[in-house]
């Protein structure tokens, strides 16, 4: 009875209608359940019952229910199937794909070319072992972005072996890309570096200058050429025992043969480039920007060719002299460069002493272990500790049985402290197309190769090498050059949010040290940005980026599943607006 009172017996949809009214400058707002129905060939609507009361999102349960979606308990009936981190393959892969680097390791997608890209990537987000990349390539969304699949460590280095025979196309690309061809000067920077290997199998393994500093483990050399603004073009593995001025052959035949740049500027350091050599590039038109060595500037000084005085009122002079026809000689003196050699010579030749005075107490002291010793004793006890800081030069000794002495040669280190922040760069360039400040800035850009060795050995670890065949060497550290080119592209786009000065003070005295502008400055002591955001390294900015995360979501009972991103934090919006990129499941 009650029930046949309140409820009508007519039939119709339900629905929830809002309706609003202002009043006196106030919003009233109804919400009611109705119903629609026919009467008499005419629409009617009837009230079924007011929802006013109830909190906005019973509303909305009560509209979405009526209008025929499901609702669902999001602790029983909502699941996050999988959660993968997502922002740095993107940010990755979509720099890598805005360079072109698909194409340019091969015009066809295959999947080689997949799994190479997959490989240069992940050294990028978390660098490892190619066994250790068949496990994390399917921890992130890279492997899905790039179809991979299940990948085998016999896949990639298959894969790898496909890419060394494809290295000299690619490297021809880059040089089209990133050095000038057609009339102008290229100015080509070259360095070596060393790099060490597990085990003994590797034909290119030998023993040689470390210059990781592991004494007495195999290594290999690699020598890497750049453009002027550092961005890598080709790189060749030498054996670990080769020199440095060895190698110069080789990478001057892959600019000038294999590039086809007709005028080469190449910029080596003062072991690279050596007199031999220089002749040489003489002989073949190419001009060079270098460093004469230690000895070469004494016998400069000794010679009256190079007069200290000339600094007394500057610190940039160009001579000439007979020892080096055809080239002009740019010398240069850094006050700073000077006071610090001076303070670290001073250093070890204070911790050499301290070293000769422990020998000293043991022959003359009353319970010294070289009390009463001979002669050919004592030197040999002396001999360990004299040039342990490489300073043993500076030093005389006097060595008889039952008696040490030692003291400094003192003008002798007078004398190479006159030339402590003055060296002379060499360069055949013609005055008229290169001025002497020209070719200081040149060969500084030097920095820039060196900058590239040093993030591929601690961000994108080309070492330590575990492969053992030739080939397999070479084409690992021609992955980890390709994946500086991508690393160097990140950098140059996200410079604003990292501790990179993005406008880098250009002294006018190419001589004085770079300093770093006031923003920079600013961005180093508070550690933020001037938006107010964390400034990071490249490596935690990246770190960062993967916190955003591609979630796999499944509702009910369905098998339809489907992608949510989480939603971006401040300094992830900023940095993908950055690569003007934008963001989808």
């Amino acid at each position: 009875m009650w029930d046949s009172c309140l409820m009508p017996k007519r039939t119709g949809a339900v629905h929830v209608s809002t309706t609003r009214r202002h009043y006196k400058g106030k919003v009233y707002e109804t919400t009611l359940l109705r119903r629609s129905y026919r009467e008499s060939g005419k629409v009617r609507n009837e009230t079924v019952g007011n929802l006013s009361h109830l909190p906005a999102h019973v509303i909305d349960g009560i509209r979405a229910g009526l209008a025929g979606r499901v609702l669902v308990d999001l602790d029983e009936n909502f699941e996050i199937a999988r959660s993968l981190p997502h922002g740095h393959v993107r940010a990755v892969l979509g720099v890598a794909r805005s360079l072109g680097l698909e194409r340019l390791i091969c015009r066809e997608r295959c999947r080689e070319r997949d799994l190479v890209v997959g490989l240069i990537c992940q050294a990028l987000i978390a660098p490892g072992s190619k066994l250790s990349a068949t496990r994390r390539l399917s921890q992130t969304t890279l492997g899905e972005e790039l179809a991979l699949g299940e990948v085998k460590e016999a896949e990639l280095l298959a894969a790898m072996d496909w890419l060394l025979a494809r290295q000299p196309r690619i490297e021809r690309a880059l040089a089209a890309r990133h050095l000038e061809r057609e009339g102008e000067q290229s100015f080509v920077l070259y360095d070596l570096s060393s790099s060490y290997l597990e085990g003994r199998q590797c034909p290119l393994a030998s023993l040689g200058h470390s210059r990781d500093g592991k004494k007495g483990k195999l290594q290999i050399e690699y020598g890497l050429i750049c453009s002027p603004e550092g961005r890598p073009v080709a790189v060749k593995v030498h054996e670990g025992n080769t020199q440095d001025q060895q190698t110069l052959p080789g990478a001057l035949a892959a600019v000038s043969e294999r590039f086809g740049i007709e005028r080469v500027v190449f910029v080596g350091d003062r072991g690279m480039i050596t007199q031999a050599h220089a002749e040489t590039l003489r002989e073949q038109g190419v001009e060079f920007i270098s460093a004469l060595k230690a000895p070469q500037v004494k016998a400069l000084v000794e010679a009256g060719e190079l007069q200290l005085s000339l600094f007394d009122q500057r610190n940039l002079a160009e001579i000439s002299s007979e020892r080096f026809p055809s080239e002009r000689l740019v010398v240069c003196r850094n006050p700073d460069l000077a006071k610090e050699r001076a303070r670290k010579r001073e250093d070890l030749l204070k911790a050499t002493e301290a070293e000769l005075r422990k020998v000293k107490a043991m022959v003359e002291g009353e319970r010294g272990r070289l009390r009463n010793a001979d002669a050919g004793t004592i030197g040999e006890r002396a001999g360990r500790v004299i040039d342990k800081y490489k300073v043993a030069k500076h030093f005389e000794l006097q060595i008889t049985d039952r008696s040490f002495a030692f003291k400094r040669k003192s003008e002798q280190v007078a004398a190479e402290a006159a030339l402590d922040g003055i060296y002379v760069l060499r360069t055949t360039c013609a005055e008229g197309e290169l001025g002497a400040p020209a070719v200081v800035r040149a060969y500084k850009q030097l920095k820039v190769a060196e900058r590239a060795f040093s993030t591929m050995k601690s961000t994108l670890d080309i070492r330590p090498i575990h492969h053992h065949l030739e080939d397999r060497v070479r084409a690992h550290v021609f992955l980890c050059m390709l994946a500086y080119y991508v690393s160097f592209e990140l950098g140059a786009r996200l410079t604003p949010l990292l501790f990179t000065d993005e406008n880098p003070v250009a002294p006018i005295d190419p001589v004085a040290p770079a300093e770093r502008s006031a923003a920079a400055k600013a961005k180093a002591g508070a550690q933020s940005t001037q938006d107010g955001l964390p400034a990071s390294s490249l490596t935690d900015l990246l770190a960062e980026l993967g916190t955003l995360c591609r979630n796999e979501l499944s509702v009910g009972d369905a098998d339809h599943t489907f992608n949510r991103l989480t939603s971006p934090t401040q300094l992830q919006a900023r940095a993908f607006e950055l690569l003007d990129m934008t963001l989808a499941a």
